[in-house]
């Protein structure tokens, strides 16, 4: 496959996105304001916030908006210490979703470093919170690695979570210098193995970023990593520079590239593939088959 793509600099119309705005958005917005939740969508400054809200959607995050790590790719505020863990929230979350009559929802969290757990028995709850509120509703948690640790993934495999998805972001030689250093490749695929053995049922799904200096075959290498580690469902995006501060973009990628991505991943075995330039770890989660392949493993298919 060659890589097509543009020099970096102004942003390549396809990247232009609607300003948010409508009824639909504004109920969301309301409702995640009331019950004082944060969401990746705001504080990732995703692209897709207006689509996504009108249409009654959001990816919540979890145990506050401070992350103990500092990847350079991401918007989210750092601290060494995150914010104290609200008993109430995962209530709120399931009440907030209960009244947005959401099918699929997504839960993502900061890492938590700081705490015992890392966070898994607070993202736990809510899973569990959500089945008890919305037994309709599909849960996916979008979860850090960890740091490895085969207890914290077990507890969130155990929830009851549908989907489990964690991000390998990049291709394994930029790991360093585009996540925190407490990352890494191999790590990311451990956490999809350990699901898969503590659970072999659970949906797994990881998301990969392109233009930071990533080369062809590197993510064809990554690909088949993910593969072998039993991920079955796939979300590849454009990187966007948050910041100055941030990691530089180094390419803007087409849409033809992405296309001919999701293709040779389907190829390889992906049951589920989002490719595009604003597609995101969450962007149309219950489109890229998430349900539809729930179906047929719950029919023995």
């Amino acid at each position: 496959m060659d890589v097509a793509a543009t020099s970096p600099g102004r942003k390549p119309p396809w990247l232009k996105v609607r300003l948010p705005g409508g009824g639909r958005y504004r109920e969301v917005k309301g409702l995640v304001q009331s019950h004082g939740l944060a969401t990746v969508c705001e504080e990732a400054r995703c692209p897709n916030i207006g689509e996504c809200w009108s249409e009654g959607t959001a990816t919540v995050m979890l145990l506050g908006d401070t992350c103990t790590r500092g990847c350079r790719f991401c918007a989210v505020k750092t601290a060494r210490i995150g914010e104290p863990v609200d008993p109430q929230e995962p209530a709120r979350v399931a009440e907030t979703v209960r009244q947005l009559g959401l099918n699929y929802v997504v839960l993502t969290m900061v890492d938590r470093d700081d705490l015992p757990d890392r966070g898994a028995g607070h993202v736990a709850e809510t899973v569990r919170q959500l089945g008890e509120r919305c037994p309709d509703t599909v849960r996916e948690t979008l979860v850090v690695d960890f740091d490895g640790d085969r207890e914290a993934v077990t507890t969130i495999v155990e929830s009851g979570v549908e989907v489990f998805s964690h991000n390998l972001e990049t291709v394994q030689r930029l790991q360093r210098s585009v996540r925190d250093p407490r990352c890494g490749f191999e790590q990311s695929l451990k956490v999809h193995r350990t699901a898969l053995e503590v659970r072999p049922d659970v949906v797994t799904k990881s998301g990969m970023m392109f233009g930071v200096g990533e080369e062809t075959g590197e993510v064809r290498d990554a690909l088949r990593a993910l593969r072998d580690a039993g991920v079955t469902l796939l979300t590849l995006g454009q990187y966007l520079q948050p910041t100055p501060r941030h990691h530089p973009v180094e390419r803007w990628v087409t849409p033809a590239e992405f296309d001919d991505w999701r293709a040779e991943a389907l190829e390889m075995g992906f049951e589920g593939v989002a490719s595009g330039p604003l597609v995101r770890s969450s962007y149309k989660a219950a489109e890229i088959a998430a349900t539809d392949l729930l179906g047929r493993r719950a029919q023995g298919a």
